[in-house]
């Protein structure tokens, strides 16, 4: 007899997010993946629950994007919440741009920064069936210094290790599951040069230490050498951004394991749309003093063998959430194999967010996270910044996207017991 929660996805080619790529099928019996086969799936193993032809289509992990901002709304200025008012809205930004961000085949984010507990929030209201969200990890507010790098719009401004050790404590018991820590200036806020330091190697150690043994992860903004420098010394577990690391700099990341997310699309859509689309005059200035350097860095660090996640930064000026994949293109256009990208955006990025037993992989005993592409993304990575070409989205075996029905699957698609499972690891 059929097993109702068993479905077999068959006919198709497969990209298991290790380097490695087959014809074959695939097995999800509820929320996991139970097998993964090369070849033609027997008559028997057919028999045994619901059958999906993929017709020679393409089976990709769902894609994890490691530095989003989900309140934020890639609006050329920033607008920071500060009411309760202004919260209640940023809470319902942000479902819809999870809503986005899911649709275009990213089952699991990072979010890197929010305000007002609207991060919790969202995730709180996934868990209970009200809204579909990707797999969330959480930072709630980044911690900075006073009149630092996001002070206005997402940080919390600590001064000494006593203020860090305490705020990290205090978005750790509201549910944080890492550590977002800013390390030296930043492109969108007035009155900051990007390349110089911010919180100290004391500061951001102290927060990096209740992170940690808490069991959680840290990251920390950071563009300028120095600063990079100190977060890596500090013992922080990822570098955003790393416009103007440096040789000495990777070194220190090759010793101490430090994933560098460098956020290409941000700081690539900033000078795209420049001040003609509104975006102020300073944050195009500094936007264009890094993008060459950043190509260059992010081209050495690779070389050299840093470790490397995805991530997007969307929600800062015009980049969209939905259109996460673009930097896939980017990777690719910097020196990877579409297959180096895939694995970048899949595997490695689990394994920075020590999620690597759960998800970024098609391997038995992991989450049922993947996508039903129509084509060849090894052939051209573009395929996946076309929506149209992800057909179905999979989130914790439940099919969340289905194009092939041009219908979008929502709430009832999921119970309070199934999002509490899968959204909160």
């Amino acid at each position: 007899m059929a097993n109702d929660t068993r479905c077999v996805y068959h006919n198709g080619h497969i990209i298991d997010g290790t380097g490695r790529a087959w014809q074959g099928y695939m097995v999800v019996e509820g929320a996991h993946i139970t097998e993964v086969g090369k070849g033609s799936a027997s008559a028997a193993l057919l028999a045994l629950g619901r059958n999906v032809d993929l017709g020679g289509r393409t089976i990709v992990p769902g894609m994890i994007d490691c530095h989003v901002h989900l309140s934020m709304d890639a609006q050329a200025k920033l607008n920071p919440a500060v009411t309760d008012v202004d919260h209640m809205v940023a809470f319902m930004r942000a479902s819809r741009n999870a809503l986005h961000t899911l649709h275009s085949g990213v089952t699991t984010v990072r979010d890197c920064g929010t305000p007002g507990h609207v991060d919790f929030a969202l995730r709180r209201a996934s868990q209970d069936g009200l809204c579909i969200t990707p797999r969330l990890l959480l930072s709630g507010q980044a911690l900075c210094m006073t009149g630092g790098h996001g002070w206005q719009f997402l940080g919390v401004e600590v001064d000494g290790p006593d203020q860090a050790r305490r705020a990290a404590r205090e978005q750790l018991k509201l549910g944080a599951d890492n550590i977002k820590l800013i390390a030296t200036g930043g492109i969108l806020t007035p009155g900051t040069a990007i390349g110089n330091a911010q919180l100290s190697v004391e500061e951001m150690r102290a927060a990096v230490e209740e992170a940690h043994n808490a069991g959680k992860i840290a990251n920390a903004h950071a563009h300028g050498g120095q600063g990079i420098k100190n977060a890596i010394m500090a013992g922080v577990d990822s570098v955003e951004h790393a416009y103007f690391v440096d040789a000495e700099g990777i070194d220190m990341m090759l010793e101490h394991g430090t994933t560098i997310v460098a956020t290409s699309a941000a700081v690539r859509n900033v000078v795209l749309h420049g001040t003609q689309a509104g975006i102020p005059d300073n944050v195009v200035d500094k936007a264009r003093s890094a993008i060459d350097s950043h190509v260059a860095s992010f081209k050495q660090a690779r070389k050299a063998g840093v470790r490397l996640a995805m991530g997007t930064d969307s929600g800062v000026p015009f980049t969209h959430h939905g259109k996460n994949l673009d930097e896939l293109a980017y990777f690719v256009e910097m020196g990877m194999t579409p297959m180096e990208a895939i694995q970048v955006a899949t595997r490695d990025s689990a394994r920075m967010l020590q999620l690597a037993d759960k998800v970024g992989t098609l391997e038995a005993g992991k989450y049922a996270d993947f996508l039903v592409v129509d084509g060849d993304p090894l052939a051209d990575i573009s395929i996946l910044r076309d929506q149209d070409r992800i057909r179905q989205v999979v989130l914790n075996g439940r099919t969340v996207v289905d194009r092939d029905a041009s219908r979008y699957l929502v709430g009832a698609a999921f119970s309070t017991v199934e999002m509490a499972a899968g959204m909160r690891l």
